[in-house]
């Protein structure tokens, strides 16, 4: 059974990656691959293999099995470029029973209050600043997840359904339908983990208030925009990494991952024709399960200066966490621009389990 499933879901890639990679663009619903959880932030987001918790929804959905406690619950609030951008993550997960799990995990990443002076010159020419309005360019994902353990010792798998919508206030929105597969190996100390991101391919369907557009598009010589779809291509995510305890206190978990994209060459550490792989890293080491220090280094790729010169640049991260009793406590310095900028952000995240009460 584990195998057609798995056999499917690879033919389901590469049948629709080879029929869409010639039209669909390389960037798409980008803003799902930020990542959630400080945590893994803090890893450079090398947790395919490992993750194990109510971002597993997110991360890896096979990880959710080995959550504890009768409820999960982790939120996430950052802010980016000076707080212009404002990025929130929920989730929640509960067992099914001793072998699955099910979650809903809800993303929104908006940039709300932009001046809106379409309707700024009134009927008889004259500028009234009282018609000035403000809106919202938001884009939210909804992720309803389920997972399994498999009756082969050490393997678990899950999948993800998602629900797109993206809204640009009054002017234009869309909604979009995706599916994720993913499966973890633990073996002795080793964890494997892989995930298939939008297998089928993710469809955005868009449609635009032209009526709205068509004045001030026509007075600034822009075309107006027409209805249609975009679409975001399969993305394949391999992990390994491996558990080592140091006595009776310390802990020590490096992983690595690989993103697979099949859309083209990238400007990634190994870039091709037809698949870009981009290598990232973390590692977490903890003191008596309730200290971590985390860091993870990614976005391996050239960058050419003023001179020409043609430079290797990547994104350091960096993350501590506590964990006291059921509360997780994670922060993460994370660099999200453009390899070699200083556009760091402060993100801190909290995850809690409860559990039922005895009487």
């Amino acid at each position: 059974m584990i195998k057609r499933i798995l056999f499917a879901a690879f033919g389901l890639l590469s049948c629709s990656t080879c029929l869409l990679a010639q039209n669909a663009p390389k960037y798409s619903n980008e803003f799902l691959t930020i990542g959630v959880g400080a945590r893994a932030l803090g890893m450079s987001g090398s947790v395919v293999a490992t993750s194990s918790d109510v971002t597993s929804g997110y991360w890896n959905p096979a990880g959710l099995v080995l959550g504890k406690g009768d409820l999960q619950i982790g939120l996430m609030h950052a802010d980016y470029f000076a707080g212009i951008a404002k990025y929130d993550y929920g989730s929640i997960v509960a067992p099914v029973d001793a072998t699955r799990a099910a979650g809903l995990s809800i993303i929104r990443f908006a940039i709300d209050d932009i001046i809106d002076s379409t309707e700024l010159i009134d009927a008889d020419g004259n500028i009234n600043y009282d018609r000035l309005k403000s809106f919202s360019a938001a884009d939210y994902a909804f992720l309803f997840s389920y997972a399994m353990k498999s009756k082969i010792e050490g393997l678990r798998y899950g999948a993800n359904v998602k629900i797109i919508h993206r809204k640009v206030g009054d002017f234009a929105k869309a909604w979009g339908f995706g599916l994720d597969l993913g499966a973890q190996y633990e073996k002795g100390n080793w964890r494997f983990g892989a995930v298939g991101k939008d297998i089928t391919s993710t469809f955005n369907s868009w449609s635009f208030n032209t009526e709205k557009l068509e004045s001030v598009f026509t007075q600034t010589g822009n075309d107006i925009p027409e209805n249609g779809m975009e679409i975001t291509l399969p993305r394949l995510i391999l992990g390994a990494a491996y558990y080592i305890k140091i006595g009776e206190k310390f802990t020590v978990l490096p992983e690595i991952d690989l993103d697979l994209t099949f859309d083209g060459k990238r400007n990634v550490l190994l870039g091709g024709d037809f698949t870009s792989i981009d290598p990232h890293m973390g590692i977490e080491m903890g003191y008596r399960d309730f200290i971590f220090v985390r860091g993870g280094i990614g976005g391996i790729q050239q960058i050419e200066d003023f001179d020409g010169n043609q430079n290797w640049k990547s994104q350091p991260n960096f993350g501590v966490g506590l964990k006291i009793k059921n509360v997780n406590i994670d922060y993460a310095l994370t660099n999200i621009g453009a390899s070699g900028e200083s556009l760091y952000s402060n993100i801190f995240s909290l995850r809690f389990s409860l559990f039922k009460q005895k009487k």
